[in-house]
């Protein structure tokens, strides 16, 4: 009988070979299309699917092929499952092969559906490219690391610890895990003779990969507390192990009751202190951040039912300023730690415009423009932020720079910010060009927020039809 492998890879073929037929053509952007139709059937074909499509791409990119268009990248970021993320991840690079994010986007992918064969082949990419780079980062290294470990493939998870350990010298969290995988593999290797049994050599690890996989699977209580049971036994055996640390913290976060979740965040700031690895604070806050979102959601449920509830809107307010506070606090430290972070400036933005704090906000919503995937949100929130500061001809420039750059015309992104520019040009007292937006968007979605509510207003006032 044929094995799964073989089966899906005969499915592929067809789409494989045409693919290559198409590519030699020069018909690139088809030829494309069917390498990814082969490895929707065989996302683990490395040899006949994964690498000559990306040989494919540098190929078209050395020919001035285009890279992806703002619609483009927008249609290939929607996906839920696993293989459609990594699919389309990877049409994104096929069009920028220089591009790591989207490398990164199908590691990401190829993880979380475990395909570890494509794993180890774009890990492995990513890896050269990033001791290639002038800076490397040292954030790709720690995905690779655990990416690879996940993978089964511990002696390149090693390596990926080695250069992030050269690049924080000081971080005794990476320090611990170059020990502890390092021993690991001594050990596994005097045992069995050979790289290709690692797996064995560790105990219990089907409950280790049970315990990664946490965030994957809908969990039962009595799931959650086996994990937690699971992961105290895992740091008695290794009390030195950061992982196995990290692993309790999350498991007894799971539980998802206040006494749980703050043991949680205790044993990471403890570690913090003890270590001085602001990966422990890091993690610390995100999950008080997530503990106080499901209190705040609890409460606001609750309060749904029961609307008038005087004491509930009391404790709802008080979850959501807490949240906000801690959010605010944990990306304040995350951008002093991480100062070249786009992503994070963005976030901390976002902290200082819920908290009213706009002369903030500003400049870290500039910085995160540096990152072309914050652009257009960036934008869009400089402008809030100039508008609620009363600066409106500043907000309307900004705005319009945001419409003019955004490509998608009618998606929710598009209204709000059309939305806003009207709004932008009523406060400024342009009733014209305020009634011409409101216009507009009605006759794109009519039932848009109040927009129609503005148009007669505006009508009225000015009197005409």
């Amino acid at each position: 009988m044929d094995s799964p492998d073989h089966n899906s890879t005969e499915k592929a073929k067809p789409f494989l070979e045409r693919a290559e037929e198409v590519a030699a053509t020069d018909n690139f952007d088809y030829a494309i299309d069917l390498y990814l139709e082969g490895l929707k059937r065989a996302p683990e074909e490395v040899e006949l699917g994964h690498k000559p499509l990306r040989q494919l791409a540098l190929i078209r990119e050395a020919k001035g092929g285009k890279k992806p268009s703002i619609i483009e990248k927008m249609r290939h970021s929607r996906s839920k499952e696993p293989l459609d993320k990594m699919l389309n991840a990877e049409y994104l690079l096929a069009r920028d092969p220089e591009n790591l994010a989207y490398a990164e986007a199908l590691l990401r992918a190829a993880d979380e559906g475990g395909y570890s064969k494509a794993v180890a082949w774009i890990a492995d990419l990513i890896f050269q490219a990033n001791i290639d780079s002038d800076k490397p980062n040292v954030d790709q290294f720690l995905l690779l690391r655990d990416c690879y470990l996940r993978a089964g493939l511990p002696d390149r998870s090693l390596a990926a610890i080695k250069w992030a350990s050269t690049l924080r010298p000081d971080d005794h969290t990476l320090k611990d895990q170059l020990r502890d995988l390092s021993a690991d593999l001594t050990m596994a290797r005097g045992r069995y003779g050979q790289e290709g049994d690692f797996r064995q050599s560790i105990k219990d690890r089907e409950a280790q990969a049970e315990l990664q996989s946490q965030e994957r699977v809908v969990k039962t209580d009595d799931y959650r507390h086996r994990a937690v049971e699971q992961a105290r036994k895992a740091l008695a055996s290794k009390p030195d192990s950061p992982t196995n640390l990290i692993r309790l913290a999350d498991a007894l976060s799971d539980l998802a009751d206040a006494k749980s979740e703050d043991q949680a965040i205790e044993l990471m700031e403890s570690a913090y202190k003890r270590s001085g690895s602001f990966t422990f604070q890091k993690h610390a806050g995100e999950l008080a951040i997530k503990a106080w979102k499901r209190r705040a959601r609890d409460v606001k449920k609750r309060l749904e039912g029961d609307s008038e509830n005087s004491t509930l809107k009391a404790a709802f307010e008080q979850a959501a300023n807490k949240l906000a506070a801690i959010e605010l606090n944990h990306f304040k430290q995350c951008v002093e730690n991480y100062p070249t972070d786009a992503g994070l400036k963005y976030q901390l933005g976002l902290c200082y415009l819920k908290n009213a704090m706009f002369d903030d906000a500003i400049p870290m919503f500039q910085e995160a423009r540096r990152d072309p995937r914050n652009n257009v949100n960036a934008l869009a929130k400089i402008g809030i932020s100039f508008f609620m500061k009363g600066w409106y001809t500043d907000a309307a420039d900004i705005l319009k720079e945001a419409i003019d750059t955004y490509e998608i015309k009618d998606d929710a992104t598009a209204k709000e910010l059309q939305y806003n520019l009207g709004r932008t040009y009523e406060q400024q007292g342009d009733k014209a060009n305020a009634l011409e937006i409101y216009r507009k968007l009605a006759q794109i979605d009519y039932a848009y927020k109040d927009v129609r509510l503005r148009v007669d207003a505006l009508r009225n006032q000015n009197g005409s039809s």
